[in-house]
């Protein structure tokens, strides 16, 4: 039953009040009944009322006065306020209502058909309202989203232009370097330190074409079956060289059988090798990283975990979505673009998986927790 629509009928006499609730009563409306004025307050700052039906002759607090201190509140005074009377009032007894906060005078014996009737606008109205509100809510929060999404944008383009300018101006050192014929050594020493350079640019660029592929829905996955085993080796090995320089040490722990899979064996590689990176970036030198491959409820689990910066839980919450880099880890970002671990997201999820993060908070290190189901028979 659908009763978001509520009137709030007052009445010091109960069988005024059935008569009331007999003439009104249909499956959408919720009808709240009220003995006193100051019963009537209560039930106004339990439910948001579309209509108050009020009758003027009642001991203590009458209907006036109810109605004046429902004008001084902020949540009752829009409240459409009919009253009910059963004797004639003058034109100084109705000006008295209105200025009261009335919208109309109902005269007793009551017309059932012109209470229906004024009963459905009213409810109309309501319903209009809250769906004006809603929509304005709605407005409101996307309006919210995009000027964050144009910060994050914004925050995005600021670092890659960094991250593009800083190789680009030492590859750039590196040819002027080069163009006064230095000693083979020293050569040797520049295309080294400039191979290295074009290695960021190409990772760089590679990440904003994935970026581009998923959000066009282009980017196709070359399915094949293999062992995951290797898929975790590989990424070690790849980032070995970043391991190495922060002095880190890693561990791996991986099943004795093989972990067969049908999936992107190259895709899978980088989400891991992704995470390692992090691990690696965000781990203070000489830090601790274990990798681990196990199988658990027809699932393969690969994790990552480290004694690290650590994560907040908010922080966990938002790190898989695109552009977004801790303001605090900055620092060690090292070249970060803030989209790798929101691509690793996507990537998981093409292939029916999925990655997760744990963290016991700031400076208690993190785990990154890959997911993927067991390849079943017809994909292999």
């Amino acid at each position: 039953m659908n009763t978001d629509v509520k009137f709030l009928l007052v009445d010091d006499l109960p069988e005024n009040l059935l008569s009331l609730e007999a003439l009104l009563q249909r499956d959408e409306l919720m009808l709240l009944k009220a003995r006193s004025g100051d019963e009537a307050l209560e039930l106004l700052l339990q439910h948001d009322v579309a209509l108050a039906l009020i009758d003027v002759q009642m001991p203590g607090l009458n209907g006036f006065e109810l109605a004046e201190l429902m004008r001084g509140n902020e949540r009752t005074r829009r409240v459409p306020i009919i009253f009910v009377t059963a004797g004639t009032h003058t034109a100084e007894r109705r000006f008295q209502g209105y200025e009261a906060g009335a919208v109309d005078f109902i005269q007793k014996p009551i017309e059932p058909d012109i209470l229906r009737s004024k009963a459905e606008i009213f409810a109309e109205l309501y319903r209009q309202r809250k769906m004006i509100s809603e929509q304005r809510d709605l407005l409101e929060a996307q309006t919210r989203a995009l000027q964050l999404a144009d910060k994050r944008k914004n925050e995005f383009i600021a670092v890659l232009v960094h991250e593009l300018r800083n190789p680009l101006a030492a590859l750039n050192g590196g040819l002027k370097l080069l163009s006064r014929k230095p000693e083979p050594a020293r050569a040797d020493q520049i295309q080294g330190l400039m191979h290295s350079q074009i290695d960021h640019v190409i990772r760089l660029v590679d990440d904003l074409l994935d970026v581009s592929r998923i959000t066009q829905g282009k980017i196709t996955l070359a399915k094949s079956e293999f062992d995951l085993r290797e898929a975790v080796y590989t990424a070690v090995e790849m980032t070995r060289q970043t391991v190495d320089e922060k002095g880190h040490t890693v561990t791996l722990s991986v099943p004795e059988q093989p972990c067969t899979v049908f999936a992107d064996k190259v895709r899978l590689t980088q989400c891991v090798a992704n995470l390692l990176n992090n691990a690696a970036k965000y781990t203070p030198n000489g830090g601790l990283i274990e990798v681990g491959l196990a199988l658990s409820s027809n699932t393969y689990r690969i994790s990552v975990t480290d004694n690290g910066l650590g994560l907040t839980p908010e922080e966990s919450s938002a790190i898989f979505k695109m552009f977004e880099q801790i303001e605090e880890h900055r620092d060690h970002a090292r070249g970060g673009l803030g989209i790798g671990l929101a691509l690793v997201k996507q990537l998981m999820q093409l292939h029916g998986g999925d990655v997760s993060v744990w963290s016991n908070g700031p400076a208690l290190g993190s785990m990154f927790t890959l997911e993927l189901p067991v390849a079943g028979p017809s994909q292999l």
